[in-house]
């Protein structure tokens, strides 16, 4: 599957940073959007709360001129953090006496935001989840309907 280099490159820091313990959804250098924007906080000037979904009046420049973060629009980049922290068990926005994990960086929790976030990415470049692989278990006249290729 031919995907983007923005994809390719998003997926691959994220992968990097969970397996180096360097993802840390409170963090806005280590968190989704963090480590897509190699480990920057800049974008958090682009909304006034962390997860929210609406950006402020620097958000709103940078969007209505088309600048783009390693390929992602500031909206585009709201969105990637708000599912992240969603999928992690936040309730949002970020603020200090909302629901949120007992253990920010337990493996299984940052698992389930990292799928929300590759979804998402996958559906932003339109085309199917790379990590769904539901497929690798249909059969066909009881053999396999797809080759698994290694």
């Amino acid at each position: 599957m031919k995907t983007s280099y923005r994809l390719d490159s998003a997926i691959k820091k994220l992968y990097n940073a969970f397996h180096n313990n360097e993802l840390n959804p409170e963090c806005c250098k280590q968190c989704a959007v963090g480590n897509i924007l190699d480990n920057t906080d800049s974008w958090k000037h682009l909304s006034d709360s962390h997860g929210s979904l609406k950006l402020n009046y620097v958000g709103k420049v940078h969007q209505s001129f088309g600048r783009k973060f390693n390929g992602y629009s500031p909206l585009e980049l709201l969105k990637i953090e708000a599912t992240f922290l969603k999928a992690c068990g936040y309730k949002l926005p970020l603020y200090y006496k909302n629901d949120k994990p007992k253990n920010i960086t337990n493996k299984d929790v940052l698992f389930h935001g990292l799928s929300g976030v590759i979804e998402l990415l996958c559906k932003m470049d339109r085309i199917p989840n790379v990590m769904d692989y539901t497929k690798l278990f249909e059969v066909e006249n009881d053999k396999p309907k797809y080759e698994l290729i290694f």
